[in-house]
């Protein structure tokens, strides 16, 4: 047995990091331990929906800490109660179940959909998914998602997950049979470059669900909260999902998601589906503060304007430097560079003090705060023309 020598070694070694220690954040800033300042346009992964620190969901926490911290999920508390009626009346579903990541509300649909199959199509089990769709990091959201990495790993991954094309409703009716009971996508795949379900095909997919019998399940983890510029992605296309899964954005940043089904899906019964901490009231008091400030209506047009100016500047940037496509909605976007090169470009814009996501080798993931502003998003395009026109130019010496 050995002791660890360096802070670091304690945590396990699960993932790249840099030796910065993050100390302090406010906004679309973070603070290291050396008082170096970053333009964060990573969020947490669209955790951070209102920034970081928001006053608000610091309020709330302080005021409900004082009150009560978890009375135990056998028991009603009054925040859970109020975010989950909130989320009823912003959504089309009708029932919530609240849980502490975004894996950990796939796994209850998951679970939920296969207790319909036993319930309602004689022990259906199988899920539909997609290839490039990413749904959590558990055995069965692994199974469940389509990213090649995951393929050799853990095995043997839980069975019943058959995977489609994205926008192919084609590849999705080829594998319905008698074992299908629902389809299950992200509207767009964050994890594997941001790549949208169009509008279109998501209303084809609701109609040949319905027309199947099929559950239709919306993992909005990372698009739901305000992200896409509506409230819940699913409503860009004008559809009426049976399931949704939040995470992310729910909480602001503390650990909080949430499963919601309409009536007709909602059929656990009791002992079915849990969790020690799930619903407790401190992290619903945060919820329900984040949910308040992002549903008003000027608020999501402010995010659909910030949206709109980053995407036009990331046009702008890939026409100066002859990039590809700008990829997904709202405050959800890529830019393709053609090249396997995010993630140097990544690495440089921390140098500089800006904070990026390369989630493929040749794409570009940015996902601010919601309440960014046109300076902030100036600022971020400033770094990344000086990176991108240091690489065209030493791209034409060699």
């Amino acid at each position: 047995m050995t002791n660890a020598t360096h802070p670091f070694d304690a945590l396990m070694d699960i993932t790249a990091r840099p030796p910065n220690v993050f100390v302090r954040g406010e906004g679309s800033w973070l603070w290291d331990d050396h008082g170096r300042r970053y333009l964060d346009f990573v969020q947490g992964w669209a955790v951070n929906c209102l920034g970081h620190a928001p006053p608000v969901v610091a309020d709330a926490l302080a005021a409900q800490a004082k009150r009560l911290l978890s009375p135990s999920p056998a028991f009603y508390n009054a925040p859970s109660l109020a975010l989950a009626k909130a989320l009823v009346e912003h959504s089309c579903f009708d029932q919530v179940f609240f849980a502490n990541s975004g894996a950990e509300a796939n796994e209850g649909a998951i679970k939920l959909a296969r207790k319909y199959g036993a319930l309602h199509r004689n022990g259906a089990h199988e899920i539909i998914t997609f290839e490039g769709g990413f749904h959590g990091r558990t055995l069965a959201t692994m199974s469940a998602s389509g990213k090649k990495a995951f393929a050799p790993l853990f095995e043997p991954k839980v069975p019943g997950f058959r995977k489609a094309l994205l926008n192919d409703l084609a590849s999705v009716e080829r594998l319905i049979n008698g074992n299908t009971v629902a389809v299950m996508l992200e509207p767009i795949q964050g994890e594997a470059g941001v790549w949208p379900a169009s509008d279109p095909f998501l209303r084809e997919l609701r109609a040949l669900t319905r027309a199947r019998g099929l559950l239709l399940i919306v993992d909005e983890i990372q698009t739901g909260m305000g992200r896409t510029g509506k409230l819940f992605h699913y409503q860009h296309a004008d559809i009426e999902p049976d399931i949704m899964t939040l995470g992310k954005g729910i909480g602001g940043g503390v650990p909080l998601a949430a499963l919601l089904a309409v009536e007709r899906a909602c059929c656990f019964e009791h002992g079915d589906q849990g969790g020690t901490f799930n619903g407790n009231p401190l992290m619903c008091a945060a919820g329900l503060a984040v949910l308040e400030q992002v549903a008003a209506p000027e608020f999501l047009k402010s995010a659909v304007d910030a949206g709109l100016f980053l995407e036009s500047e990331l046009q702008r940037q890939s026409a100066r430097h002859g990039l590809g496509e700008v990829r997904g909605r709202g405050l959800l976007l890529a830019l393709d560079l053609k090249l396997p090169i995010a993630a140097s470009i990544a690495a440089q814009a921390f140098e500089a003090g800006v904070l990026l996501n390369a989630p493929q080798p040749d794409a570009l993931r940015f996902m601010p705060a919601l309440n960014v502003t046109r300076d902030e998003i100036a600022a971020l395009v400033d770094v990344l023309d000086t990176i991108l026109t240091k690489i065209g130019a030493a791209r034409c010496v060699a």
